[in-house]
C-alpha cells in the first residue's frame, strides 16, 4: 500500500468515527430535534464519498435509516421512488440532495445484496431499480465531470461519479449492459404506450458507447456488448441506409428529395421493419412518412408495415388517415407513427362511429386547463392538440400499453383500456368533453356525476407521468370513480360490486364474488369462490365458452416473498390452452411494467406464452390464487361442482403461503377501500 492511499484509508477511518457519533446522536434526538441532529450527519456523509468511502456507508446503510436520515422524504417510501429522477437529484447544487440520494442508492445496494432486508422493497425490486438508475446514468458513469456540472457543483460533482463506480462495481459491470439491454427488450414486447424511458436508456447506451472507458469484465466482452446495443441503438438512430449515420432530420429530408424510387420502396421497408421489431418508431420514420405523402402516397402501406386488414383499411378512409399524419405525426412526435399503423391493423375505423370521431377530435379545440396541463407535461416542442392527437392514435393503436404511471390510478387506467379495446367511440367522446369542455358527466344509477369541480380543487395533486389521454382523462375520471364510492357508502359489502358495471359500462358482468370480508379482511367462502371462478372462466367447466367482453377484477397483489403488498385492479381478457397445452389466464395489468415475481414461484409472463401485446398471463390455477373479486354474467351457468377437490387444495395452498397466511384465523387485515382496487 503506497503512502498516499495509507493516509487516504486513514482519513476514511476517521469520518467513519465522525459519521457513527453523529448517527448516534440523531437516533438519540426526539422528533423535534431531529433536523438540527442531521446537518452533521450528511455532512460527514460527504466527505466520506469524496474520500472514496461508499463501500463504508454501504455498510452503515442500516443505521443510517433507522435513525431517520430518510424521515418525512420521499426517500423513506422506496418502493415508489423513480429511477428517471436520479438523474436530476445527483445534478442538484444543493449537497444535501445529492448526499441524500447517494445515501439512499446504497441502502438499495445493500438490500439488493442481502445484506440488509427491507420491509417496504424486495432484494429483486432493489436490484431491478439500481440497474435502471445506472442506465439512466450511464454518460455519468462514463465521463467526467461537464462543465455546466463543475461550475454548477464544484467538488460535489465527483460524489455522483463516486457512488456510480461503487454501484457498477458491486453489481458487476458484466452484469449491467447486457441485463439492461435484456430488460428494455421485455419492456419493449410488452407495447406500451409510454416509451420515453426507454428511448432514454437507448439514448444513453448511445452517448457512451463510443467511450474508451466503455467496456466489461465479462465473458462476452466489449465486442459482444456493441454487436448487442446496435439493433435498439439504429431503430432510434439509424435504421435505414440513408440515415445510417444520424445526420439530421433537415439533412435527411434534403437527401429523401434527391433519390430514386427504389430508393424510397427500400427507405420504407427498413423503416417498417425496425418499428414493428423493437415498438419504437425514429424520427426519420415520421420524416419520411410526412415526405411520402406529400409526394409519394402509394409507399405508406410499405413504410407501416400494414397487412392486408390495415391496408384495406387505409385505403377505405385515405383522407382521414392522411390526415391523422398531417396533425399529429411530426418528429417530436414519432410514436403516432406505430399507434396509427395498429390503429388501422384493428379495423376499427370501420366502426361507423369512429371515423367521425377521429375528424372531430382532428379540429377539436382545447380549453385552458387542458392545454395548460398539456404543456406543463410536454413541453411545448408541438402544440397541445398534436400532443393528445399524438395520445389519441397510441391509445386507440395500444389499448393494452396504457400504463398508470407512479399513481394510485389503475381504476382509471383499466377502464381506459377498456373503453379503447372495445368501444372506442365511448372514449373519443370522454376525450372530447374533458379536453375541450373541462367536465365528464357519468350516471350511477341514473344519478349524474359531473366532474367539474377537478379543475378547482387544489388539495389534489394531478398526476404527470402519464400518457397524453391520460394527463386530459385521468383527473376527471378519479373524481368521478370517488363519488360513485361515496354514493356506495353505508351499503353492505364492497362497493366494487355496484361502481365497476356503472364505471366501466353495460358489459361488465352484473354477478359478483368476493373472497374477502369487507369488515375484516378475512378470508371467507373460498372453496365456494375458486369453483364458481372455474364455473365462469376456465373454458372446461363453462362450456367451452370463451370470454366475449374482458371483465374487471381485482388482486391481492404480493411480492417475491409472497408478502401481501396491497389490492390492485386488473382486466381478465381471456382464459385459454398456451403453446405448451397449459390453460392460462391473460389479463391486462395497468403498472407500466406487468411482469412481475409475486413469489412462491407465482411470476407473471408477458411473452414466449401466447401472451398478446401488452398481455400478463398466469397458469388458471395461479391467477386464482391471486384473485379476490370478479364479475360474471348471472345468465351463463357454469359446472362448479365439476372442479376436482385436489385444484381446489392446491390453489388454497398458494392462497394460504402468500396474501391469505392467518387471514382465515380472524387477524384483520384491512378489506380493500374505494380507489385501491
Amino acid at each position: 500500500m503506497s503512502d498516499s492511499e495509507s493516509l487516504l484509508e486513514e482519513k476514511r477511518a476517521r469520518l467513519c468515527q465522525h459519521l457513527d457519533a453523529s448517527v448516534e446522536r440523531l437516533a438519540a434526538a426526539r422528533d423535534f430535534a431531529k433536523p438540527a441532529k442531521l446537518s452533521p450527519v450528511l455532512d460527514n456523509a460527504r466527505r466520506l464519498l469524496l474520500a472514496g468511502g461508499a463501500a463504508e456507508l454501504e455498510q452503515r446503510a442500516p443505521a443510517l435509516e433507522q435513525a431517520g436520515v430518510f424521515a418525512g422524504t420521499d426517500w423513506a417510501y422506496p418502493q415508489i421512488l423513480l429511477p428517471a429522477l436520479t438523474c436530476h437529484a445527483l445534478t442538484s447544487p444543493d449537497s444535501t440532495v445529492v448526499v441524500i440520494e447517494s445515501l439512499s442508492e446504497l441502502r438499495l445496494l445493500a438490500v439488493a445484496l442481502g445484506d440488509y432486508k427491507h420491509e417496504l422493497i424486495s432484494a429483486e425490486q432493489a436490484h431491478h431499480y439500481l440497474t435502471q438508475v445506472l442506465a439512466m446514468n450511464l454518460a455519468m458513469l462514463f465521463s467526467p465531470p461537464s462543465e455546466a456540472e463543475r461550475t454548477l457543483q464544484g467538488r460535489l460533482a465527483q460524489v455522483p461519479r463516486a457512488l456510480l463506480q461503487h454501484l457498477a462495481e458491486r453489481i458487476g459491470y458484466e452484469h449491467i449492459i447486457d441485463k439492461l439491454i435484456a430488460e428494455i427488450w421485455r419492456i419493449l414486447r410488452q407495447r406500451p404506450v409510454q416509451v420515453d424511458a426507454v428511448k432514454q436508456m437507448i439514448t444513453q447506451i448511445a452517448i457512451c458507447r463510443g467511450s474508451a472507458n466503455f467496456s466489461v469484465n465479462g465473458d462476452g466482452g466489449g465486442e459482444t456488448l456493441m454487436q448487442g446495443t446496435e439493433r435498439l441503438v439504429s431503430s432510434l438512430y439509424g435504421p435505414t441506409q440513408l440515415c445510417r449515420e444520424d445526420p439530421g432530420v433537415q439533412v435527411y429530408l434534403e437527401r429523401l428529395g434527391n433519390v430514386d424510387s427504389s430508393a424510397l420502396q427500400s427507405e420504407a421497408y427498413g423503416f417498417a421493419r425496425a418499428m414493428h421489431d423493437t415498438g419504437l418508431v425514429s424520427p426519420y420514420h415520421a420524416v419520411f412518412v410526412r415526405f411520402i405523402c406529400e409526394h409519394h402516397a402509394h409507399l405508406l402501406v410499405d413504410a407501416l408495415g400494414l397487412s392486408g386488414t390495415g391496408r384495406d383499411c387505409l385505403l377505405c378512409y385515405h383522407d382521414l388517415v392522411m390526415a391523422l399524419v398531417q396533425h399529429a405525426i411530426t418528429a417530436d412526435t414519432p410514436q403516432a407513427v406505430f399507434g396509427l399503423t395498429l390503429l388501422l391493423e384493428r379495423g376499427i375505423l370501420y366502426q361507423p362511429a369512429v371515423a367521425p370521431s377521429l375528424w372531430r377530435q382532428i379540429g377539436l379545440p382545447l380549453s385552458e386547463w387542458s392545454s395548460q396541463r398539456l404543456s406543463t407535461v410536454f413541453g411545448n416542442a408541438v402544440p397541445p392538440r398534436t400532443r393528445l392527437l399524438e395520445g389519441v392514435v397510441l391509445v386507440l393503436g395500444l389499448p393494452l400499453g396504457i400504463g398508470q404511471g407512479n399513481n394510485p390510478t389503475c381504476q382509471s387506467a383499466r377502464a381506459i383500456s377498456i373503453w379503447s379495446y372495445i368501444d372506442p367511440d365511448f372514449l373519443l367522446q370522454l376525450i372530447t368533453c374533458a379536453a375541450r369542455d373541462d367536465e365528464i358527466v357519468m350516471h350511477f344509477e341514473g344519478q349524474p356525476i359531473s366532474s367539474s369541480p377537478v379543475l378547482t380543487n387544489a388539495l389534489q395533486p394531478l398526476p404527470v407521468d402519464l400518457d397524453p389521454v391520460s394527463i386530459v382523462l385521468v383527473p376527471h375520471l378519479d373524481y368521478i370513480y370517488n363519488e360513485m364510492g361515496r354514493l356506495c357508502l353505508g351499503r353492505e359489502g364492497d362497493p366494487h360490486r355496484w361502481i365497476n358495471p356503472e364505471f366501466h359500462g353495460w358489459r361488465v358482468g352484473r354477478g359478483f364474488r368476493i373472497n374477502v370480508d369487507v369488515g375484516t379482511g378475512t378470508i371467507v367462502d373460498i372453496e365456494d369462490f375458486i369453483r364458481h371462478f372455474y364455473a365462469y372462466y376456465h373454458p372446461y367447466f363453462n362450456g367451452n365458452q370463451p370470454l366475449i367482453h374482458p371483465q374487471p377484477a381485482g388482486l391481492a397483489v404480493t411480492d417475491s416473498a409472497a408478502r401481501f403488498i396491497g389490492w390492485h385492479a386488473i382486466t381478465i381478457q381471456r382464459a385459454a390452452l398456451d403453446p405448451k397445452g397449459v390453460m392460462r389466464v391473460y389479463f391486462f395489468n395497468p403498472n407500466n411494467d406487468s411482469g412481475q415475481d409475486w413469489g412462491d414461484g407465482v411470476v407473471v409472463s408477458t411473452a414466449n406464452n401466447g401472451e398478446q401485446f401488452g398481455e400478463s398471463s398466469l397458469e388458471f390455477e395461479q391467477f386464482a390464487s391471486r384473485i379476490y373479486i370478479f364479475h360474471y354474467d348471472t345468465q351463463e351457468r357454469g359446472e362448479p361442482a365439476q372442479v376436482s377437490a385436489d385444484a381446489v387444495e392446491r390453489i388454497k395452498a398458494y392462497i394460504s403461503r402468500s396474501w391469505g397466511q392467518d387471514r382465515g384465523l380472524g387477524e384483520a387485515h384491512p378489506a380493500p377501500r374505494v380507489g385501491e382496487a
